[in-house]
């Protein structure tokens, strides 16, 4: 069973809206539908920083990834910050959500980025199984709040 990677279109709403929602269900969260629609028109923005794609399988969508360039101050290239990478239950463990971390690296090289990063929670003890495998973790501790 083959997986298609694509950009986000403006007629795939329906298919990412699902997967979107059981992205914030996987990690106990509420996003307010206004912020998810302002997102979802950010993804079709080609002047905004912020980028989407879809994993297909049989005319179905079973994944989602979005990423973020942003400038740093370590480096002349942007980095580019995978926030959100979800694949639906019953696909885990096909190596979607490899190809699209593979995917996003392909985009960040093409784009001229100097890094992807990402964060996730200690909990997620599967995805950090691939995380492992794919990048390096630099150690680094996140503190953030909220305003």
């Amino acid at each position: 069973m083959g997986i298609e990677i694509r950009p986000v279109e403006a007629n795939h709403h329906a298919a990412w809206l699902p997967l979107w929602q059981g992205y914030q269900r996987f990690y106990a969260t509420e996003i307010p539908a206004a912020t998810s629609a302002l997102t979802w028109q950010r993804f079709l923005d080609p002047n905004e920083p912020m980028h989407a794609a879809l994993a297909w399988q049989d005319g179905r969508a079973v994944a989602l990834v979005h990423w973020i360039f942003h400038r740093s101050c370590w480096t002349s290239g942007d980095y580019c910050y995978l926030q959100d990478l979800y694949v639906a239950e019953d696909c885990r463990g096909n190596g979607i959500g490899r190809q699209l971390i593979e995917h996003v690296y392909a985009e960040a090289r093409a784009a001229g980025a100097s890094r992807v990063h990402w964060l996730t929670q200690e909990s997620n003890y599967r995805g950090r199984q691939l995380y492992d495998q794919v990048a390096e973790r630099p150690g680094f501790i996140q503190y953030r709040k909220l305003l």
